[in-house]
């Protein structure tokens, strides 16, 4: 393969860090990485040459235009979580002012992070999104249609992870990571409940797989450039029955959880819910036509089953 340049941004988050480390162990590319805080890499940056470091923040992106003209690839992960104007100006007007820089007869391809949040089940925009969303989706949403009307739209390859597992003692725990070990703890309850709600979910490493493929082998003119990660559908009730076996938990029975009953609870209970979390609710099902996972490219996904992914994160079996 051609040894490229490559500028990634995002590289001290929990996509990042398995994105990152599966380039510098399976290739030679030449890897830019864009952070704010080095201290924050647990790869190892000095495993070979052409590994290079760059610190400073996505609001000042424009003293590093020059070396931008030089690039072949752009992987762009770095995002903004919460703050209306932080999110605004990293996820929307920073994010378009790098792809900007980069030089329209040279950079081949632009590997975009978005999140499957913004699409609705046909994998089109959804409506919603921009208008109830968190500060971090809607500028997710904003920012992609900014991205589409850039000069590289053609050349853009948006990835839209669904719920992403990953993190270690080593690497950073992304946020649904974080919050299995209070899982565990109310799965001798939760048990007995069941609900009518799907999704899918993806590990890390089986994104960095995807991207470091794409890398290599850019989608070809008539192959679709959207691409929504994930595993097969997954049901809520699907979802606890899983857990159960893992936390060696037996179901005696099982409570329909009904819609008017979930609703009335939050009323009742005075649960605090937003406009995004109250949609979440009613609209149930996140699934998307057309997920991907790295079997979609002939790779073997590392993490397809929820019980790897479980026992990859750390979460001890049969233990609640």
């Amino acid at each position: 393969m051609t040894r490229k340049r490559i500028f990634i941004t995002g590289a001290s988050g929990c996509i990042g860090h398995y994105i990152v480390d599966a380039l510098i162990q399976a290739t030679t590319h030449e890897l830019f990485l864009f952070v704010r805080n080095p201290d924050r890499l647990k790869f190892d940056y000095n495993a070979r040459p052409g590994i290079n470091l760059l610190q400073g923040d996505l609001r000042d992106i424009e003293q590093f235009g020059d070396l931008l003209q030089t690039m072949d690839c752009a992987i762009l992960i770095a995002t903004s979580w919460g703050g209306v104007e932080e999110s605004q100006e990293i996820n929307v007007t920073k994010t378009q002012t790098l792809v900007n820089l980069l030089d329209p007869d040279r950079c081949q391809q632009i590997i975009y992070f978005s999140t499957a949040s913004i699409l609705d089940r046909q994998n089109n925009l959804l409506k919603e999104a921009s208008e109830l969303g968190t500060e971090y989706i809607r500028s997710k949403y904003f920012g992609h249609r900014a991205l589409m009307e850039t000069s590289f739209a053609d050349r853009v390859t948006i990835l839209y992870p669904t719920l992403v597992f990953g993190g270690n003692d080593q690497f950073p725990r992304s946020h649904l990571t974080g919050g299995l070990g209070e899982v565990a703890k109310w799965m001798k309850l939760v048990r007995f409940f069941q609900a009518d709600a799907s999704f899918h979910f993806i590990h890390a490493q089986d994104i960095a797989q995807i991207v470091q493929h794409l890398v290599d082998h850019p989608p070809q003119p008539g192959e679709s450039r959207q691409l929504v990660l994930g595993n097969e559908r997954l049901t809520l009730n699907q979802l606890i029955s899983q857990l159960c076996d893992y936390f060696h938990q037996r179901i005696y029975f099982r409570i329909p959880l009904y819609l008017w009953l979930m609703n009335f609870f939050v009323v009742v209970f005075r649960i605090q819910v937003g406009d995004w979390e109250r949609f979440s609710i009613n609209y149930r099902h996140f699934t998307h036509q057309r997920v991907v996972n790295p079997s979609n490219f002939g790779l073997t996904p590392y993490y397809p089953k929820l019980a790897d992914v479980l026992r990859i994160c750390g979460v001890p079996a049969g233990t609640t």
